[in-house]
């Protein structure tokens, strides 16, 4: 903290697992300086996706780092209160505010790592990428699908 010329001697490791900025690490790039962090439990069981069937233009980002612009346009153009997007928007853990519903690729990673951070159901979840005004992505945590 109270360095002041980056010599080396001071590291600092995450990996995916670690509890970190109110949640648990899912996701880290090849350079382990950027990574991607999942709620410790729950938010909701059973809400809706979002504003269906309304396309939500810009909400069909599929590729990890889309999940929070995707969410931004969700809530940009539908206005209803407790749908995933909307929890995840307005979510605040252990003062952390930045919060948003995972894309597709984002979702499939939380997935691949679901044993190693814990904390999900048996459950499909919602994923912020639209693929059409029907029909939104999930996945499936139970068989992956």
């Amino acid at each position: 903290v109270n360095a002041n010329t980056d010599d080396g001697s001071c590291t600092f490791s995450i990996s995916i697992g670690d509890t970190h900025q109110g949640g648990i690490i899912f996701w880290l790039d090849v350079s382990g300086g950027h990574g991607l962090i999942a709620a410790p439990i729950d938010q909701s069981t059973g809400a809706e996706w979002g504003c269906l069937p309304i396309l939500i233009s810009g909400a069909d980002g599929i590729a990890i780092g889309t999940g929070n612009q995707n969410t931004i346009d969700i809530e940009a153009e539908c206005s209803a209160s407790g749908t995933a997007a909307d929890i995840c928007a307005n979510l605040t853990l252990e003062g952390y505010s930045d919060w948003f519903l995972p894309s597709k690729d984002e979702l499939n990673e939380m997935y691949l790592n679901k044993n190693t951070i814990g904390g999900f159901g048996l459950a499909p979840y919602w994923s912020s990428s639209e693929e059409t005004n029907f029909i939104a992505v999930f996945q499936d945590f139970f068989d992956g699908g």
